[in-house]
């Protein structure tokens, strides 16, 4: 049996069940809700609900083998370490470099797509900043970096701002864009029907990118309250929340763009302002939209973006399988700052590459590669560790790991080849960065870091659990109704006709 990460090493348990799932929530909302789905909507119209509805499904049972590693194993690295106990370790080496280099692509992403909103709050108003796009986004990663730095407390915070900034001005903006909305638009038939099963595959692919990082609590699970309990509400909840979120703004597109100029929003790399622009909505609300998405989309992402991938690089520094520099942490903040500062600056060298489309196409194929190792270590871990203490188990493991590793490596078919290059490059040069540190360290015989709990987690006061009931409860209820209410929205209008 392996050691357990020593005292110094350890993280400091700070967040609760909402900061797991704000966290989570906004490192997914952002460049693929504000661009790849709402591009989809592009070539899909009213149907991108059934898209959407797809990567939902492909999205929950993955969830629930998440809930079930994360909550049974609550240390930092998320699916690189389920890889590393549950196949091996150059597998948990490739998880974790897959996940490091998919999420801080995003980071880079977003800080293009809120330079871009941001600016769009001005010129909405015939206004132009003097400042290049390249000089704001450099800017924004360097910020949030250093507030990471700073402590898991201020992130935390930051999410929830973040978060609930985006949905207040979400909520405003769809009252005043309601007497805009054409219910006709939404029964129209799409031409993509007539495509045939590949072509909405494709589509499906592109608009699960707006679900990936559905489980990036798990990469924090050694600073979550709790994980046993938090870890699989927070799992339960998040595909939904994403659901609802990409159902209504997806809504509006379809609803305020006449169908026969939707296909402007197919390549549009600001899909919602071209929508706006195209039905002639300028002033005030071309400029909340643009805040709630350069605030609450994209620095929310970017936040996330940079919060979790250093715990994976943390987590493969303390295993030996990176210098060991990547397991200091901070004495007074207590993160791991030089994994934080390190990605931080991968992340503003992207930046600098200026190309979005780039970075973008190594996210995905990373996504995906990282997600199928990861499915597959649910069924490792269970082989190899049946006595494990789970608190949370999925259920139908034999049929759903195989079923949905498939769906995942189909998905990645869809990809284009320069996607598919960049990937295979990235592994490469990631296994070759494993083989020259590990042979010259003599790392191959080292035990992880990160043992197996052997005892039952720490249960929270009796006062402190119904507090944290009520708590799930009422986040429970509010993810109902959105759901509910953003299906009818789709489904209403056929009844009107």
């Amino acid at each position: 049996m392996s050691k357990a990460p020593k005292e110094g090493l350890r993280l400091r348990r700070s967040f609760g069940m909402k900061e797991s799932v704000t966290i989570t929530v906004g490192q997914v909302i952002g460049v693929g809700l504000f661009v790849t789905g709402a591009n989809v909507v592009g070539l899909m119209g009213n149907h991108i609900i059934l898209a959407t509805l797809a990567a939902l499904l492909i999205t929950i049972y993955p969830s629930l083998l998440y809930a079930e590693m994360g909550s049974a194993v609550p240390y930092s690295g998320g699916t690189y370490l389920y890889a590393l106990l549950g196949l091996s370790r150059p597998m948990g080496f490739l998880a974790g470099w897959n996940y490091i280099i998919a999420i801080i692509c995003v980071a880079s992403s977003e800080a293009f797509a809120f330079t871009f909103y941001f600016k769009t709050m001005f010129s909405a108003f015939g206004m132009e900043l003097p400042v290049s796009d390249l000089a704001l986004a450099c800017l924004c990663i360097l910020v949030f970096t250093i507030l990471n730095a700073r402590g898991v407390e201020m992130t935390g915070r930051m999410a929830n701002a973040f978060m609930f900034f985006f949905w207040g001005v979400a909520i405003v903006w769809f009252i005043m864009m309601i007497p805009n909305i054409q219910l006709p638009h939404f029964v129209r038939k799409p031409s993509f029907l007539s495509d045939g099963p590949q072509s909405f595959i494709a589509n499906v692919a592109m608009v699960w990118w707006c679900f990936a990082g559905f489980e990036a609590c798990c990469s924090m699970s050694e600073e979550i309250k709790y994980p046993h309990i938090n870890i699989p509400r927070a799992m339960a909840l998040t595909p939904f929340i994403i659901l609802a979120v990409n159902l209504f703004f997806q809504w509006y597109l379809v609803g305020i763009v006449p169908p026969d100029q939707l296909g402007r929003l197919a390549a549009a790399d600001a899909p919602y302002a071209e929508a706006m622009m195209t039905a002639g909505i300028l002033g005030i609300p071309l400029a909340l939209l643009a805040a709630g998405i350069a605030f609450g989309g994209g620095l929310s992402t970017m936040n996330s973006c940079i919060t979790t991938p250093p715990r994976t690089l943390f987590a493969m520094a303390r295993d030996g399988m990176l210098p060991q520099v990547f397991t200091k942490i901070h004495p007074r903040y207590k993160t791991p700052y030089v994994s934080i500062l390190f990605l931080g600056v991968i992340a503003l060298l992207l930046t600098l590459t200026n190309s979005v489309q780039y970075v973008a196409s190594v996210s995905l194929f990373a996504d995906l590669f990282f997600y199928v190792i990861g499915i597959i270590s649910a069924g490792g871990m269970r082989k190899k560790y049946p006595e494990l203490h789970r608190p949370y188990k999925a259920p139908g493991a034999s049929i759903g790991i195989p079923v949905s590793a498939v769906i995942y490596l189909i998905m990645m078919t869809q990809l284009g080849f320069s996607a598919i290059l960049s990937g295979v490059i990235w592994c490469v040069c990631g296994m070759v960065l494993y083989r020259v540190y590990n042979v010259r360290d003599g790392s191959k015989d080292r035990a992880e870091a990160v043992m197996l709990p052997t005892e039952p987690p720490e249960e929270p006061a009796p006062e402190e659990r119904k507090a944290m009931d009520r708590e799930f409860k009422l986040w429970r209820a509010i993810v109902i109704a959105a759901v509910i209410a953003a299906l009818l929205l789709y489904i209403g209008p056929y009844f009107l006709r």
